[in-house]
């Protein structure tokens, strides 16, 4: 169960702010060696380790127009109608984001400016183990669409008779996407890395994953394929006074431990009664939950702290960089301004961190493991590139000539003062 703890001095604190080790952590040999064989193998690889570790027999990995059809007629009309109406407000949030960007003139002649070129093949891994995430589609695919991403290529893997889950089918379709493959796992990474037979080789990859296919994506950055943030696993934290009824909170911190067993969650307040109250809802709720066994693993490497006031919370809370941030109390939106390190904030008693996991708007696909102090969470902006132009006129190069040549003399790089020199020349 949550531990509970009042008033942690620098070492407690320390303790505290750390993130649960992964006992079942990867291997990165053994994540390498599978990147390799696939490299090396292509589609005979990706079928082997797919039969290892989904314990299914694939055929063709893509996924056909009739599937797409089937799932259309599998999913309820309830949920079809949810799936969309959570696509239309991750749309209208992320439309906001594709903004261009007007010439500048920074002197007389020179004219700068910056232009989004969307990324020509992108790969979106979604899961599919315990939790198929259909939400993570809409997350990664609208905005992919909204930046205009030529071809959109979508991995995630199969159950056991090698079927996709239909809402994850649908959930795709509904976004455009229609390039889907029965790959899951690390061996979905490296066929999208490399290329196969089957699965076309992508400019970049984004999506969530288990620590196997995290370990994946960290290794093909560090050859500098672009990914889309460090992933880790799922987090939240709270800070809530007694103006907030304690279910709510218990609620709230149970959405985020059910996801997995290295999961964690942290509540702060400086109301002793409340995180008790807390504390004994979480009790209730828990032993009902379908997951109640994960929930209870993460809850083990969670905390509900007592804290002198306000203040004290909120730089803990920028200390931690929480992928996940509730504000539940009276002084919610005076505490947000306060908030420097979060992957997104939820503000006010009446905003579940799960809201923003589905059907707000906003992107659920955020750094983890207190990334979120130098990541920002997926956005239009991961699937473009941000290219800058600038277009100098004989004026322009004339009044700013002179900067350069004095500033390459400087760093001894003779040739680069060369090509200035040798145009006002001219």
């Amino acid at each position: 169960m949550i531990k509970y703890i009042e008033y942690p001095d620098a070492e407690m604190l320390k303790l505290l702010l750390q993130r649960p080790v992964n006992n079942n952590s990867a291997d990165e040999s053994v994540v390498a060696s599978i990147l390799e064989d696939v490299r090396a193998n292509g589609d005979a690889a990706v079928r082997q380790y797919t039969e290892k570790f989904d314990h299914c027999t694939i055929g063709e990995m893509l996924v056909s127009e009739q599937e797409i059809f089937n799932a259309y007629q599998a999913v309820s009309i309830e949920l079809k109608e949810a799936i969309e109406t959570a696509k239309a407000n991750i749309e209208r949030f992320h439309r906001t984001q594709h903004v261009g960007s007007a010439p500048i003139e920074t002197m007389p002649g020179v004219r700068c400016w910056r232009k989004s070129v969307p990324i020509e093949t992108v790969g979106l891994y979604i899961p599919g183990g315990s939790a198929p995430l259909f939400s993570t589609v809409l997350m990664l695919a609208v905005p992919a669409v909204i930046a205009g991403c030529g071809r959109i290529v979508l991995c995630t893997p199969p159950d056991k008779n090698g079927n996709i889950n239909p809402a994850i089918l649908y959930a795709a379709s509904t976004c455009g996407v229609s390039e889907i493959y029965k790959v899951g796992g690390v061996q979905a990474i490296a066929a999208m890395y490399f290329g196969t037979e089957s699965v076309p080789q992508v400019s970049k990859i984004c999506g969530p994953g288990n620590s196997w296919v995290t370990m994946a994506k960290q290794l093909i950055a560090k050859n500098g394929f672009p990914i889309d943030i460090p992933a880790g696993p799922s987090e939240l934290a709270v800070y809530c006074d007694n103006t907030v009824p304690a279910e709510f909170v218990a609620a709230d911190l149970l959405s985020q431990a059910e996801h997995g067993a290295d999961s964690q969650v942290l509540v702060l307040s400086e109301d002793k009664g409340i995180l008790q109250e807390i504390i004994e809802a979480i009790k209730v709720q828990v032993d009902v939950l379908p997951r109640k066994e994960i929930a209870m693993k993460a809850l083990a490497n969670s905390a509900a702290v007592l804290v002198k006031n306000q203040n004290d919370a909120m730089e803990i809370f920028n200390k931690y960089a929480p992928e996940h941030l509730i504000l539940a109390c009276d002084s919610a939106e005076i505490l947000a301004q306060q908030v420097v390190n979060a992957g997104s904030v939820f503000i006010g008693a009446w905003s579940p961190e799960s809201a923003g996991d589905y059907a707000s708007g906003t992107n659920h696909t955020l750094p983890t493991n207190g990334n979120a102090r130098g990541w920002s969470g997926v956005s239009v902006d991961t699937f473009v590139r941000k290219i800058t132009f600038q277009h100098l006129s004989k004026e322009g190069l004339q009044r700013i000539g002179k900067t350069v040549e004095v500033m390459a003399e400087a760093e001894g790089l003779q040739a680069h003062r060369n090509a200035v020199t040798i145009r006002l020349g001219k």
